[in-house]
């Protein structure tokens, strides 16, 4: 069953001389529970087209459909509840919020949002990203693998929809490398989220149900690894 579809994204910055095409006339769908790895030098649109499909930066061109709605066609307010509730962004760099502890940067989505915090599904997570013990670290305290496990407790502490993950390996040795990708693999087939992750290993590429190759904005290749 389809849960995101991209449509004709293009995305262009600067003006005359200066216009830089970062995306062109890119459509694809992904279906609930698929997990695409997305690949291509850098600067070939990858990390905006994830930014797109996260609703974090408008198209100049096309659309965006999650669920069957139309993520541009909201309002600010709307889009930032779907950023909120209906996708998990997981950075390379983590982005925690380092006066807040592991449980607190966890929960923060949730607190945004206005929600009671689940505690049976932070105290899961907590024992899945082996954060038990840890619970009242600043990120300081924390080694760069521990730290991103609390950037993948955050992202999927509201069970977003889709998981989007940006070079989430990229900072981390081959170790923590394997470590981290086994625990979206897991979000993906316990809780059948769709996780689309851009990474430059090809090691970790061809783990992904498909890869989709970015070249120049464009897609060059779609290819089904698994079924």
């Amino acid at each position: 069953m389809e849960i995101l579809r991209a449509e004709h994204l293009c995305k262009t910055y600067g003006k005359g001389e200066n216009q830089v095409k970062a995306l062109d006339d890119v459509s694809f769908s992904v279906n609930q529970g698929e997990f695409i790895a997305i690949i291509g030098p850098s600067g070939s649109g990858k990390s905006t087209l994830l930014h797109i499909l996260g609703g974090v930066d408008q198209p100049t061109n096309g659309s965006v459909y999650m669920d069957n709605v139309d993520v541009y066609a909201q309002n600010e307010e709307q889009l930032a509840i779907f950023r909120r509730r209906q996708v998990g962004l997981i950075y390379q760099f983590y982005n925690l919020i380092p006066v807040l502890n592991v449980t607190e940067n966890i929960t923060l989505p949730v607190l945004m949002d206005g929600q009671k915090v689940n505690q049976e599904r932070l105290q899961e997570l907590l024992t899945t990203l082996n954060l038990v013990g840890r619970e009242h670290h600043l990120p300081n305290q924390l080694s760069g693998g521990q730290q991103q496990r609390v950037s993948i407790g955050r992202a999927l502490m509201n069970a977003p929809s889709v998981v989007l993950a940006d070079e989430p390996t990229g900072n981390l040795d081959s170790k923590n490398s394997q470590e981290i990708l086994e625990l979206l693999k897991v979000s993906n087939q316990k809780y059948n989220q769709t996780l689309i992750m851009i990474t430059h290993d090809e090691s970790i590429a061809l783990q992904a149900d498909r890869i989709l190759a970015i070249e120049d904005g464009r897609i060059i290749r779609d290819e089904v690894i698994r079924r």
